[in-house]
């Protein structure tokens, strides 16, 4: 019998749909939102609004179609040296990623593999040809859940930020705003608990992260911390919109720690540096095992520096702008800060003692980087660890 851990199954199948659908509504919602600002005649919000959006997609193009050319050119994946993958060509990939629809091919090749195996399969399979299957697509799926992962960070976290400042600084709110925030912050969520998931199920020497409470512990962790962050941000940027020099500096410094760092992610140099550029943009907002290394020290200084930032933000426009001391949404936002904050980290030291997978079959964890490398795929192995 295949171990659950490594069996992609019917509930597997239709969350991937579900994730498909939230990846669409988030998009249009976006894009949506920036019709009604040009309407309005915001410009600048329509231009920032539709430039996070279309720079998501224009990234995950460019992975998405790499990836598939690399798979193409790999002999654990295509032995017999086949011209086309997934039965589409080079060329026919590239017209499709040129329009867009990278991240909509992967999912159409996902669910109609996985169709065929949970829904349409009559147990012809022997367990090792059936792990294999299963493996495979949980190989699939990691490399879409980690182009999910890219796009929340380079469209729905930073139109997140957007909205925010827009809606606490300008005053100005609506419908549409408050329903492009909500599905932004729910897509960052599934993507977060996707990746991480499918991820560790990709590799099977990797204990899987229990459902349950670790789940939820590990979700509290990232969504407190970067909400937290988010909102310390957009009160940086109500202080001053100068405060943007200030954030591609921070994007500037997780680039160059990324370098310095030398990962070997793309089989590309110029893809490799579009990478550290991207990893920079995610480190902006929440801390990732950038090469699967020992990274204590490393977390307790970025956490040391991401409260700072969080007391200092409200801090400041306190100081600095008084007549906002007794300003509800100030205060508000400030509890929201300081709380999310204090529960985030207290989720995270309780994530990473007590309910962090532990057990021989990982490769390596996350903050201790023990263990030896997979036999998979170079790409799957030197992803961001969680």
């Amino acid at each position: 019998m295949l171990h659950s851990d490594i069996q992609y199954t019917k509930l597997r199948w239709l969350l991937t749909i579900g994730g498909l659908f939230l990846y669409v509504v988030d998009i249009w919602t976006d894009i949506g939102l920036a019709l009604k600002y040009f309407q309005e005649k915001h410009y600048v919000w329509t231009g920032l609004t539709l430039v996070f959006v279309l720079v998501g997609l224009l990234v995950t193009q460019i992975f998405s179609y790499a990836w598939y050319k690399d798979d193409m050119n790999d002999v654990l994946i295509n032995s017999e040296g086949n011209p086309t993958l997934s039965g589409m060509s080079k060329d026919g990939l590239a017209v499709l990623h040129l329009f867009g629809m990278g991240i909509f091919t992967r999912y159409y090749h996902l669910l109609k593999k996985g169709f065929s195996v949970v829904w349409t399969s009559k147990n012809s399979y022997t367990v090792e040809e059936k792990t294999n299957v299963h493996q495979n697509l949980f190989c699939l799926a990691t490399d879409l859940s980690m182009l999910k992962l890219f796009e929340a960070f380079l469209e729905s976290v930073p139109q997140l930020l957007l909205q925010v400042y827009i809606v606490l600084g300008h005053n100005e709110s609506s419908v549409m705003q408050y329903l492009s925030m909500a599905l932004s912050f729910f897509n960052v969520a599934w993507a977060l608990v996707d990746y991480r998931r499918c991820l560790r199920r990709s590799l099977p020497h990797i204990k899987e992260m229990p459902s349950g409470l670790p789940t939820v512990i590990y979700l509290l962790y990232k969504l407190c911390t970067i909400t937290s962050h988010i909102l310390s941000y957009s009160l940086l940027l109500i202080l001053s919109t100068y405060s943007t020099i200030a954030l591609t500096i921070l994007w500037l410094l997780g680039t160059i720690w990324t370098h310095l760092l030398q990962t070997n992610f793309c089989s590309s140099r110029g893809l490799e540096l579009l990478y550290r550029a991207v990893v920079g943009v995610i480190l902006t907002f929440t801390f990732f095992n950038v090469k699967g290394q020992d990274t204590k020290v490393a977390m307790i200084v970025y956490y040391f520096f991401y409260s700072l930032i969080n007391i200092m933000a409200p801090s400041l426009l306190v100081l600095l702008k008084p007549e906002l001391q007794t300003a509800t949404f100030l205060l508000t936002v400030s509890g929201m800060i300081f709380g999310g904050s204090v529960l985030g980290l207290v989720s995270l030291v309780l994530y990473y003692l007590l309910l962090h997978p532990r057990g021989k079959w990982r490769e390596a964890d996350e903050v201790d980087g023990l263990g030896k490398k997979a036999e998979i795929t170079r790409r799957i192995r030197t992803f961001l660890q969680p």
